[in-house]
C-alpha cells in the first residue's frame, strides 16, 4: 500500500506536539525596567529644569524683571489693550493691538500704587461656606 507524499506530511504535522500560543512574544520588562524608566524620566525633567534656569533669556516671562514692569492694563477690545508700563522709573501709556505696539503718552508723574488686597484665608472661607449649606 502506498500513501501519497502530501498526505504523509500532513499526518506528521498533525502528530507533532502543538506549540504554545504567544511563544514568540517578548517577555514583559518587569518591575526593574519600570523603575529604571521612572528614574530616567525624573532625571530628564530635573535636568531640563536646571538647564532652563541657567540659560540667559530662557525665563519665558516666568521671572520678574526689575527694569520693566506692567503697572496696570485695560482691555479696550477683543484683541486691543492699553498698558501703563514702567521702564527705568518712567511710566508710559502703551497701546497693544494685533498690528503692533505703540507708545501713546509719557506720563509726567507716576500713577499712584494700587493697594493690594490680601487674599482671604481659604480654610476660613471653606468653613464659612460649609456652615451656610447646612
Amino acid at each position: 500500500m502506498s500513501f501519497p507524499l502530501p498526505l504523509i506530511a500532513a499526518a506528521a504535522a498533525a502528530a507533532a506536539p502543538a506549540q504554545k500560543i504567544g511563544h514568540a512574544a517578548p517577555a514583559t520588562p518587569g518591575i526593574g525596567g519600570a523603575l529604571v524608566g521612572l528614574v530616567l524620566v525624573l532625571g530628564l525633567i530635573l535636568g531640563l529644569a536646571w538647564l532652563l534656569k541657567r540659560l540667559p533669556g530662557a525665563g519665558l516671562g516666568l521671572r520678574p524683571n526689575d527694569q520693566l514692569r506692567v503697572v496696570t492694563s485695560l482691555s479696550v477690545g477683543t484683541k486691543e489693550r492699553l498698558l501703563v508700563v514702567e521702564v527705568g522709573g518712567e511710566q508710559l501709556l502703551v497701546g497693544v493691538s494685533p498690528g503692533g505696539i505703540a507708545t501713546l503718552h509719557r506720563l509726567p508723574e507716576p500713577l499712584p500704587p494700587v493697594p493690594v488686597q490680601p487674599l482671604p484665608n481659604f480654610a476660613e472661607l471653606l468653613a464659612k461656606r460649609l456652615r451656610k449649606e447646612k
